[in-house]
């Protein structure tokens, strides 16, 4: 019984191990999209308001106009990289669901068991 569950104790441990890594990597990813996101968001704004903003005052726009329109435009993609990169932070993506839900199972196995051979002893 003590071996088993030491073996048990073990592989839980394996498999907390395993998921946390799993979890940071998927921080990581979301991190790097966020930094990524935030970093070309710079550029592209730039580039793209003065690129676009001439080339629709060249076709009749008003300079203001066309300003709101690519700007608006470069402001809504980098809403969206960041958004995303944010959910993959949340704090309920990066919990160890499948390690705390085993332990749990576990636990409760281990609790009936020490029962049954509670139990057990006291009709020997």
């Amino acid at each position: 019984m003590v071996g088993q569950l030491a073996d048990l104790m073990r592989t839980e441990g394996q498999l907390a191990r395993a998921e946390i890594s799993e979890k940071m990597t998927l921080a990581a990813t979301g991190l790097g999209l966020i930094v990524g996101g935030a970093i070309l968001l710079m550029p592209a704004l730039v580039v793209l308001l003065e690129a676009a903003v001439a080339a629709l005052v060249d076709n009749g726009i008003a300079p203001y106009r066309a300003a709101l329109l690519v700007g608006g435009a470069c402001l809504v993609l980098g809403l969206i990289l960041l958004l995303i990169g944010v959910s993959w932070l949340r704090s309920g993506r990066l919990m160890p669901d499948k390690t705390i839900h085993q332990l749990q199972r576990d636990a409760a196995t281990a609790r009936s068991q020490v029962r049954t051979d509670h139990v057990g002893k006291r009709a020997a």
